[in-house]
């Protein structure tokens, strides 16, 4: 299993419409990447919002990366301070309830 991490710092009070964007936008753009496993966003109280997406190849990880990455820069800047970061790799330990 492999992440793709993106994380950016918002505009305070963007935080209705971040999801909104991103539901509308983000879900469509990663759900559609081959090896798709499943999708988070947390919203932290210092405005920092962390996109969690699960592959089951690497290849997967990279390209959802390199799509929202360029979906983030189009739609989502102007709720952001600054550029958004993203990195991908292997899930390293992995529990469920």
């Amino acid at each position: 299993m492999y992440a793709a991490i993106r994380q950016g710092k918002a505009k305070t009070g963007m935080a209705e419409e971040l999801t909104r964007r991103i539901k509308e936008g983000a879900i469509p753009i990663i759900s559609d990447v081959e090896g798709f496993m499943a999708y988070y966003v947390v919203y932290a109280p210092d405005d920092t919002v962390t996109a969690i997406s699960l592959f089951n190849n690497h290849a997967g990880a990279e390209e959802a990366n390199r799509r929202v990455l360029a979906w983030i820069e189009k739609d989502l800047a102007p709720l952001l301070v600054g550029p958004a970061t993203a990195f991908a790799g292997p899930v390293i330990v992995h529990t469920l309830a």
